[in-house]
């Protein structure tokens, strides 16, 4: 559902998006976008290592992420990865 609402909005010549969907499409974050270059799909890391974790153990799967995944460039429309963590469990930044 998110590749279907991410096309209707930003088009399907803009986004590149891993396959197949069934799989990674759980994953989907959101779009980002940085001045002066293509908004990139972003992907929460976890989520496809659990995705990837169904057909292999942790250790492969992290593996296969970083030489498959995270180590395939596919151009300036390569999707981007996301660690993401609780904002509640990380301590406040003192002021200065």
């Amino acid at each position: 559902m998110k590749r279907k609402q991410l096309v209707e909005v930003w088009g399907d010549e803009e986004l590149l998006f891993l396959d197949p969907a069934k799989d990674f499409d759980c994953a989907i974050a959101g779009v980002a976008e940085r001045i002066e270059m293509e908004p990139v799909v972003a992907y929460d890391k976890e989520l496809i290592l659990k995705q990837l974790c169904k057909d292999m153990t942790y250790k492969e799967a992290v593996e296969y992420f970083e030489f498959n995944i995270l180590g395939s460039y596919m151009g300036e429309k390569t999707p981007i990865f996301l660690t993401l963590f609780d904002v509640k469990s990380v301590d406040p930044i003192e002021p200065l």
